[in-house]
This record gives structure tokens, sequence and C-alpha cells, in this order.
């Protein structure tokens, strides 16, 4: 992962459901909900089919129990490689490799052999010629870093040296990352209070309010931000100062036992809507400013049949049905992970949305675009405020609502987005805060899960329909640009 590439967000896709989603559901979500990057616990063939030729970007895992065998065989790990890579890349976009998990701590017995296990497989994609195009590493606990705050004082767990110093070896020479679970609900948990609930969720909070690193006098506003710069501190220890940081998994549970109090729908909320917006805006963390850290999310669907307490069950993003366990805040995030899959969201412009593409937009969608904005008239009803922002507003989500709400219909060039907020005001009664739009129920939706295609008709149509759209919002904003 080079500095120049853009920061991404991914989910994690676990299966312990007891009504698991067929595959092509599963791609179906992924592309209503433009999720672009999926982590996998396995090489499960028919996900793997499932994705081909979509874009998405998948990580595939060689699991725990197979690392001891391909750690002590290279032909082993050739024929892994070869069934669950070579058979089905180009046509599914595998970007990467996790070999195994937490192996240090889930796996000690493996750990001898894990470093093996990595430039085993990393052999046999040298041999397909694919070594380029797909990266291998592990992920690693954030509990094996030591001292982690303040950062700059951590290490890693020396009794892991022997395994983790030929590790970053390996990663350093083939450009790769190290793959890192961070999750701050838990260093919450364990903390006694010692770590406030805001600086988990990593919420804004007042300077005066920030952790000072006492060492570099370098503030920390969340404690994402500071396991992440503890781990780039704990490699430097050991003099790996070139190997960006990828977290593979980071989440906060929806729903808990009574000794999880805060393991509730509104933190969980919270928590994954400020770390999106976090990892896109490209902020980086304190030690290494502007270099964001692409984080996927822990996970994609709650899982009914996980062992153990209640929390560990609700970490999902999503019910089995497709349904969201939540309606994340991103206004203003653009459409990443928008779940518009219910009846509670509405299309919005953009605060700070250049004013001749809103006003390009809006004549749009009151022309070609078929909107009824006679309520838009002087006298009418969303007549007030007078603006582009609030007429624009009115406009796109009339629009996005007679479209269904279908995925990509809320953008505009980039100059609106998906929101929870209601924006009807007075009188003036938006589309969506019915459910109808010209006095019909709006039922044509994205796929549901319940779909067995990765397509439905309507959303092919949909798809079609908008690329169209964006085309012609480009030239009219293009003849706008040259008047």
């Amino acid at each position: 992962m080079t500095d120049e590439e853009a920061p991404f967000v991914g989910v994690n896709i676990g299966t312990d459901l007891s009504d698991m989603p067929h595959p092509t559901q599963v791609v179906a979500l992924l592309k209503a909900q433009q999720i672009r990057h999926v982590r996998l616990y396995t090489a499960d063939r028919g996900m793997l089919v499932a994705l081909a030729n979509t874009g998405i970007q998948v990580m595939v895992s060689v699991p725990n129990e197979q690392i001891l065998g391909i750690g002590q065989s290279n032909s082993t790990a050739a024929n892994w490689v070869s069934h669950n890579v070579v058979a089905h890349y180009p046509a599914t976009n595998i970007t990467a490799i996790s070999v195994g998990s937490e192996v240090l701590t889930a796996l000690p017995n493996a750990a001898p052999v894990l470093v093996n296990a990595l430039k085993f497989v990393h052999s046999a994609l040298v041999a397909s010629n694919l070594d380029r195009q797909i990266k291998v590493s592990t992920p690693i606990s954030s509990s094996i870093i030591l001292d982690s705050f303040p950062p700059s004082q951590a290490f890693f767990n020396r009794s892991w040296n022997p395994v983790l110093v030929p590790m970053l070896n390996f990663l350093q020479s083939t450009g790769s990352y190290l793959m890192l679970n961070i999750y701050p609900y838990y260093d919450y948990m364990q903390s006694n209070g010692v770590i406030p609930l805001d600086y988990a969720l990593l919420k804004p909070l007042a300077p005066n309010k920030e952790a000072v690193d006492a060492n570099t006098l370098v503030h920390y506003s969340n404690v994402f931000d500071a396991m992440v710069d503890a781990a780039y501190f704990a490699m430097a220890f050991l003099n790996y100062t070139n190997i960006p940081v990828l977290v593979t998994e980071s989440g906060w549970p929806s729903k808990g036992d009574s000794n999880e109090p805060d393991a509730t729908i509104e933190n969980a909320n919270t928590y994954n809507s400020n770390l999106i917006r976090h990892v896109l805006n490209k902020t980086g963390t304190p030690k290494h400013p502007g270099i964001a850290v692409s984080t996927y999310i822990y996970e994609l669907y709650n899982e009914d049949m996980k062992p153990g307490s209640v929390s560990e069950k609700n970490w999902g993003l999503f019910n089995a049905n497709g349904e969201p366990v939540y309606i994340l805040h991103l206004t203003g995030s653009g459409l990443v992970l928008a779940n518009d899959t219910t009846n509670q969201t509405y299309c919005a412009a953009k605060e700070g949305a250049d004013p001749k593409m809103l006003q390009a937009a809006l004549d749009w969608a009151c022309g070609p675009g078929k909107v009824d904005c006679s309520p838009l008239l002087q006298g009418e009803a969303c007549y007030e405020p007078d603006n582009v922002i609030a007429h624009a507003t009115y406009a796109f989500d009339s629009y996005y609502h007679q479209m269904g709400k279908a995925p990509g219909t809320c953008d505009f060039n980039g100059v609106a987005a998906v929101t929870t907020t209601n924006p009807s005001h007075g009188t003036c009664i938006f589309p969506g805060s019915s459910g109808k739009i010209n006095g019909t129920l709006a039922n044509i939706t994205a796929p549901s899960m319940n779909s067995t295609s990765s397509d439905s008709p309507a959303q092919k149509f949909y798809n079609s329909r908008f690329m169209s759209i964006s085309m012609l919002l480009r030239v009219v904003i293009w003849i706008l640009a040259v008047l």
C-alpha cells in the first residue's frame, strides 16, 4: 500500500450465522452498499465465484488450522495458492492474502512456522507472477504491543521477537504491510474507567481533554490513532520504519451482556461512523499525518452462532436478512456504507458544495430528471428558504425517492449525500417523509438479501440509467464552466 493510494474502508465477512445468506445475496448487499473492499476468513469458493467480475477488492485468508501444514511444506503452500488464488484471479480481484489471524496469541504452537508459511505462500505467488498484485501478511492482535501509551514508548512483547523480527523483515522486503487488529472497545472495557468513553468512540474532544504523549508532546484524541502509532513506534524500536499499517479488524458491538453497558446500538453507530469518516478524510495519525490507515470494519453480519458473550454475536452492520442493525451517521461522507435499504434515509445537498455545481444539478433534476419542482415556485410550500442548497435538497431527495433510493441516485456528481435527517420543514413535506411519491408507494428498492441474483432487473436498469445521468450532468457542468 503506497502513500499515494486512496484510503478505503472495507468489511470483514464472518460466516458463523445459523442462516448464512447465499454468496450471490452477500455480493448483492455489498454492491447495494457500495462496499468495494472485503476480507474473507477463508478462501470460500462460492464467495470467490460470486465476487468475480464485480471489481470488489478481496483479501482471502489461510485459516489458522492450515498454518502448520503450509508452514512446513512449500508444495502444500503452492497447492493452496493454486486452488484458492490462481484459479480465481484476475476475474476475482484478489489483492491480499491473510496468512492466519492473530496466530501468535490464538495459536502459539503454530508461531514457529508462521514466517515460513508467509514465505512459502509468497514464493507460490512469485512462481505465478502475481507477487506484485497480491500482498501477503498476517494480522496480529494489538495486545502484543506493550506499554502502548504513550505511543512513543510502545514495544512488542519481547518473547515474540524471534518471530516478529523475521516477519517484519519479510514484510519490508516484499513491500507488504503490517496487518493489525484494533479494538478500542476492549481497551476501554479493560481500562476500568481510565480511558474515557468519548476517547474510545473517536468523538471530537477539546484540546485540554486530549491525551498527550509526554515524550513527543503530540496530542491524541482517540484510542484508534494511539494504537496505530504505538504499532509504528514498536516497529521503529526494532529498526523497521517504512512498513505501513493496515487495520484488518476494528468495530464496536451493538448489544452486550448486563456487564457490558456500553455495547449499544448508539455507541456502535457512533464508533463506526466516526471511524469511516476518520479514515476517509486522510488526516492520518499524529505520527504519520496525511498517511491514511485503511481499515476493515468488523463486521458485515451479526453472527448468532459465535460462542461466548452476547457482544460476540453483535458486531455486525447487518442482520442475516440484509436489514441494517443501525443507519450509519455519514452525512457529508458520500455514499460509503449508506444503509439506504430502509425507509429512513433522505438525499441532501452537501454543505459547502460549489453553488454552480448545485445549481447545475438542481436544473438537471427539475428538467431531464423529471422531478416535480413546482413546490419550489414562489408562494409554494417549499419556496422558503429561497437558496440553492434548500431547493437542491428538495429536488435531490425527490429524485432519490423517485428512483426507489437505488444506489448511485444520491450523488449528483459529488454534491449530494444520503442522510438520516428528515429535511422537511414547516409545510414543506419531503417525499420520503410519507413514504409516498406523487401518491404512489415507492416500492422499487435495491436488491434485498432474499433475491438470488446479484443484480435485480430493476437494479440493472437504474445502474445503466444513472451512468447516463452522470455523463449528462458532467456535460451540463462543463457548459456552465465555459460560459
